[in-house]
């Protein structure tokens, strides 16, 4: 059994498609970690908790030159303009996808983390992991200071608030990993889906529509058969962000753009990659594995215990960590439970 705060293990047959290879590891990163000068001296400036415009992208810009920062979170009416992802199949992309996706944003009409977050000038994130070392931590009021607060998949709130908080701005899933009774769902905040295969956005169709869920043979555990959000409160997480994290900044195997063994970033990386195209500064909490404790909890919520990872065949867990920690070493994000 791998760990839920993981993303899923699946097999998906796919015609082989005619893709751009991805860019060669290891050309695209400086050993350099500073700041230009200029760039140096203004945020050198700013007082201590006062948000820096454009930090994390002109860090992530400094050990990746070729990231470029505009990026939308979520697909909106004109997603089929997206270039980097329209050639693709999911979970890198979203072709034979694109009327099932172009029913549903008719639907869900809004595309943006709503008026008030949209129109910040300066935005602090923070993702927050489902690991256990974010037990007895006390963050909660400290995760809950920032103006949009990440989380994944069922990680529940209640009863943990002292240690996670109690904000949820947006919470990421895909049907095998989203929260399954509907009393379990916070208020006021976006249900932000990512894709994995095609199946997965005939589940989402379902929910937007809130029609009784058919077809649940290609799923590898059971799915959610009810969502309580308005389509209004539904977005869709660009895929561009699987690809970037998989062969941009982590290195799994390209396999002709195709999902395959160990070629899949797990979605906590995913959102990060998310947050540093779309937010100024970045934080996490939550994150981090330490395999020298076997019988530490694995998750904040549950009692399973940290010896339960077993190889995965869609992740590569250590890969995914060296990446993780370049970011935090180079202070692109603040990593708040030191676990990384």
């Amino acid at each position: 059994m791998i760990s839920r705060a993981f993303c899923c293990s699946w097999t998906q047959n796919c015609n082989k498609q005619m893709l751009p290879s991805p860019p060669s590891q290891g050309t695209s990163v400086r050993t350099l970690h500073t700041l230009p000068p200029e760039l140096a001296y203004t945020y050198g400036n700013f007082s201590e908790g006062m948000c820096k415009p454009g930090y994390a992208a002109a860090k992530m810009t400094a050990i990746y030159p070729k990231f470029v920062k505009p990026a939308p979170m979520f697909l909106d009416r004109n997603f089929k303009r997206l270039a980097k992802v329209s050639n693709y199949l999911p979970p890198f992309g979203f072709k034979t996808q694109e009327r099932i996706i172009d029913s549903i944003l008719t639907t869900t009409k809004n595309y943006g983390l709503g008026e008030k977050l949209d129109s910040l000038s300066c935005k602090r994130c923070v993702i927050v992991g489902n690991g256990g070392i974010l037990s007895n931590k006390s963050l909660g009021s400290r995760i809950d200071d920032y103006d949009v607060v990440v989380r994944l998949n069922e990680a529940p709130v209640s009863g943990y608030s002292k240690d996670v908080g109690t904000k949820t701005t947006v919470r990421i899933t895909y049907p095998e990993g989203a929260i399954q009774k509907p009393e379990n769902y916070e208020k006021d905040s976006l249900f932000v889906f990512s894709a994995f295969k095609s199946l997965d956005f005939k589940w989402l169709r379902q929910m937007v529509f809130k029609e009784k869920l058919r077809g649940t043979e290609g799923f590898w555990k059971s799915v959610a058969h009810y969502v309580p959000r308005e389509p209004t409160e539904i977005r869709i997480l660009n895929p561009y962000f699987i690809q970037e994290a998989a062969f941009q900044f982590i290195g799994l195997p390209f396999n002709n753009g195709l999902m395959g063994k160990g070629n899949i970033p797990t979605l906590g990386t995913v959102a990060i990659t998310m947050a540093l195209h779309n937010c100024d500064e970045v934080a996490v909490a939550g994150f981090g594995y330490d395999m020298n404790m076997p019988h530490a909890p694995l998750h904040y919520y549950e009692t399973v215990k940290m010896s339960a990872i077993k190889e995965s065949w869609t992740h590569n867990i250590s890969k995914e960590k060296e990446f993780l920690r370049k970011l935090v070493k180079a202070n692109v994000i603040t990593d708040l439970t030191n676990g990384i």
